[in-house]
């Protein structure tokens, strides 16, 4: 499938030393090893890109695994605001949020720049939105929202976290 990916794809392309410095794979794969002890991954690694490009990329998948017929689950993972203050890290992110939560990848594009949000990883984030939503999923869902005031109590400078489930 990652070949096919590959093949299909106008922007992506093999490198392994993307990841060398990128811990996300290691930060899912406890929580999908409680789901299946069985499974596979293609890691993605995005780090940059206009908002045409990103869609572009995530419509390439999509076509990709709608042609191969294949059933996958897509992630997309990312910190929300960084080291800011728990009020201004929830009002950022809150705003960030809603346009996820709407699937409006433009939408959260705008958001993250018209307030600086620094989601380190918006850039898969859009292309996953764009993906599922040409795959069919008309809506998504906050499951938990927290910072990381939460566990250290330091509320000056935390970092925010989100999951949303998508379908």
């Amino acid at each position: 499938m990652a070949e096919e990916i590959l093949k299909d794809s106008h922007y992506l392309e093999e490198d392994f030393l993307a990841h060398q410095d990128e811990h996300s794979l290691e930060v899912q794969i406890p929580f999908l090893q409680v789901l299946s002890s069985e499974f596979k991954i293609i890691p993605i690694i995005i780090s940059g890109g206009d908002g045409k490009t990103l869609m572009a990329i995530g419509e390439e998948i999509a076509g990709t695994l709608l042609r191969l017929k294949k059933n996958v689950l897509l992630i997309a993972s990312s910190d929300m605001t960084h080291y800011e203050s728990e009020k201004s890290a929830r009002e950022k992110d809150d705003y960030a949020l809603e346009a996820i939560l709407k699937l409006d990848e433009e939408e959260l594009l705008k958001r993250v720049a018209e307030k600086n949000i620094s989601i380190c990883g918006v850039t898969p984030v859009v292309v996953m939105i764009t993906a599922v939503k040409r795959l069919g999923a008309k809506k998504a869902e906050l499951v938990k929202y927290q910072t990381s005031g939460a566990v250290t109590g330091d509320l000056t400078q935390v970092v925010g976290y989100a999951g949303v489930i998508v379908r």
